[in-house]
């Protein structure tokens, strides 16, 4: 402090020595009255009557973080956020003598803000002359924070019992209702006159419920529960929150589904001292869950039907394709025996039995895009995947196009002959693409055009392969109609026969084999077609490729032999056909049986080289009778070909999977009908060549 706090005036007759006493004392004073300010970690200051800084401590030196020096002869004010209001508390002290907890922020030089509470009186000499302020702060940043905190938290309780939106009830340790705020009264219809002090939640709950969790909480913890407001707080009252759903009664006996949070008040020695719920009315989400829930068996109802229609598409499907199929059987079967027969049919009569040909595999081609197209939307359509060559396949479908071509006069080009290329795909399933693709471009082709195939490579590691005709081609608007089911883009009143259905098979069955399928078109000048598929490497198989030898030169060994074949069969058409087949062969004697038990006996008795086996018979059917000829050693090793009119792939893999060596399909093809037979004649040699040795 400065000096003048404990200065006297000396007059002048005094002595020097007195002198050099007095200034001793002052000095002692004043470091003592330095000590006294440097204890204190508050802020101290001494201020001039004219404003200015005459000393200050350590604190007032950390909490505005300037040097003492710089600190002494400027304006205390210029150090606060407010400096008029830091005034007018100094100016206070000269007319009061003093000020108490005079509030003030004070600014660091980094920015920094602290709140003090300011107590500031005037300082004077011995002679009582007043020498300036003194002033004392002291910190109270940590007390203003908590205060907005405390604040904070009673706006927010205030706000949660005053909402309108949420019921918070309030009991004491008992489970009386002490407080029911507005959301309560508004909730269940309630004043809070009529219930504080009254009832617990438990009477305006479902007393079914509460006795049930009663119960609940007996079992639980082994002791007998009263039913009341304790089983809904029990879990609260071991200090854990818990949310129940309850059902809540209002005052005019209604009821609502509510969502109840229970929370235990304690003290702060941790007795229980009341329970806190708070509530939310659960009918909005009950009936979103109830709605739900409706929904949820309407989609599964509607599944169910759908599945069971799809079910009876399917069998009516199967059941069509099998009546279909075994008149087909006789009539291209024996048109097929007439054409290739002896005599030769006259020029009439092959063009009669061309036209049955022609109308009957047409008839089948139906069947089977029908059928295809029901399995793919159906999703139960299974393909086998295996790299493939497009240079094979587009060999054999130049070979199958072309006597199509020729008639008509169309001339085939394949380009991409020699692609080299492999994609992954089902060959079969491809076969059928290109064709109907080629087949196509033929039909719809003008009288000495062009079909050009082309392979080439595409973007991104694709394989694409084009179908180029020179026909009338298509408007863009009928372009933007083609894979559109039944659609022939006005062809139906043309000479040329169609589905409306083969583009859409082709397209998605290239779309589940991972492909693309398109189309581009100029009216007048032709269109192409193109499917793309992604590239792969070549996977020979050396069995593949050996098998055709084995076999031709295993046929030639066992060509003069005579072979005995069972055919089981019902229906006298079609042993009939088989019939008149093998009277063409020199090689094979035929028996029959008319039901699947009498073929398995004839079976065990006659030891047939081979057996041709229906699949719907009388009694037991054709897999039945398979798994028994499988199962006896005297039969197990005799060749099975199914012949049947259940076309539809699960038909197929269950036959193959029973044991049958070929699965043919009602109408046979005689060509086809013939290689298999001579493959399994050839099995059946082989085998007793091997059983001889």
């Amino acid at each position: 402090m400065p000096d003048i706090l404990l200065v006297e005036d000396v007059g002048d007759g005094e002595s020097v020595s007195s002198k050099a006493t007095e200034n001793t004392a002052r000095e002692q004073s004043s470091q003592y009255a330095r000590s006294l300010l440097e204890a204190s970690l508050d802020p101290l200051v001494t201020i001039s009557p004219e404003g200015k800084i005459t000393d200050v401590n350590q604190g007032s030196i950390k909490v505005t973080g300037v040097a003492r020096e710089k600190l002494i002869g400027t304006d205390f004010s210029e150090y606060f956020t407010e400096p008029e209001k830091a005034r007018l508390g100094y100016q206070q002290v000269f007319a009061d003598g003093s000020v108490t907890d005079y509030p003030l922020t004070i600014r660091h030089h980094d920015g920094r803000l602290t709140d003090v509470l300011y107590n500031a009186s005037l300082y004077r000499d011995v002679s009582g002359n007043v020498l300036g302020v003194f002033a004392a702060a002291r910190d109270i940043t940590a007390r203003k924070q908590a205060e907005a905190a405390l604040l904070e938290a009673g706006t927010l309780q205030r706000a949660i019992f005053d909402s309108a939106n949420f019921s918070s009830i309030a009991t004491d340790a008992k489970g009386v209702i002490q407080i029911f705020n507005v959301g309560a009264e508004h909730m269940l219809g309630y004043t809070a006159a009529e219930v504080m002090d009254k009832i617990t939640p438990a009477d305006i709950s479902d007393p079914q419920e509460v006795v049930a969790r009663a119960r609940a909480l007996s079992v639980e913890l082994g002791t007998a529960i009263a039913p009341g407001f304790e089983a809904l707080v029990f879990k609260a009252s071991r200090g854990i929150e818990d949310i129940y759903e309850l059902t809540y009664i209002r005052k005019d006996g209604s009821r609502f589904p509510a969502v109840v949070s229970v929370t235990a008040l304690r003290d702060v020695a941790g007795t229980i001292i009341g329970y806190l719920l708070i509530g939310t009315d659960n009918t909005a989400r009950k009936q979103a869950e109830e709605a739900r829930q409706q929904m949820n068996a309407e989609l599964t109802r509607a599944k169910l039907v759908a599945e069971k229609a799809n079910l009876a598409k399917s069998e009516f499907l199967s059941s069509m394709s099998h009546e279909l199929r075994s008149p087909l059987n006789a009539i291209l079967g024996f048109a097929q025996l007439i054409d290739t027969g002896s005599p030769v049919p006259t020029p009439n009569q092959k063009e009669s039995v061309d036209q049955i040909l022609q109308a009957g595999w047409y008839l089948l081609d139906l069947i089977n895009e029908i059928l295809d197209l029901s399995l793919i939307e159906s999703g139960k359509l299974s393909l086998s995947l295996e790299c493939i060559s497009l240079d094979e396949v587009l060999n054999v479908c130049q070979a199958m196009i072309e006597p199509q071509a020729q008639k008509s006069g169309i001339r085939v080009k394949f380009s991409g002959g020699e692609c080299g290329n492999f994609v992954k795909a089902d060959r079969t399933r491809v076969k059928q693409i290109f064709i109907n693709l080629l087949s196509n471009a033929i039909k719809y082709n003008r009288a000495g055009g062009m079909v050009e195939v082309m392979c080439t490579q595409a973007a991104a590691e694709r394989i694409r392969i084009s179908f180029r005709d020179t026909g009338d081609g298509l408007s863009a608007d009928k372009l933007a109609q083609l894979f559109q089911p039944f659609n022939r883009l006005g062809q139906e009143l043309g000479s040329e026969e169609g589905t409306g259905i083969g583009l859409v098979v082709c397209k998605r069955l290239v779309e589940l084999m991972g492909g693309v399928i398109g189309a581009e078109s100029q009216v007048g000048v032709g269109s192409v077609f193109w499917v793309e598929f992604k590239a792969t490497s070549p996977e020979a198989s050396l069995a593949e490729i050996e098998a055709p030898a084995v076999i031709a030169a295993t046929l030639s060994d066992l060509a003069p032999h005579r072979y005995t074949v069972l055919y089981v069969e019902d229906n006298p058409a079609n042993l009939m056909l088989i019939e008149r087949l093998m009277a063409r062969r020199g090689d094979v004697r035929l028996l029959s049986a008319r039901n699947g038990n009498q073929g398995i006996a004839m079976a065990r008795e006659s030891q047939p080289d081979v057996i041709l086996m229906d699949i719907n018979l009388p009694g037991i059917s054709g897999i039945t009778a398979m798994q028994i000829l499988v199962a006896d050693p005297a039969t197990a090793a005799i060749p099975v070909i199914a012949l049947s009119a259940n076309a539809m792939p699960r038909d197929i893999e269950k036959g193959l999977a029973a044991g049958f060596v070929r699965y043919l399909t009602k109408p046979i093809k005689v060509d086809a009908f013939s290689d298999a037979l001579d493959q399994a004649l050839m099995q059946s040699a082989a085998a007793k060549k091997i059983q001889e040795l």
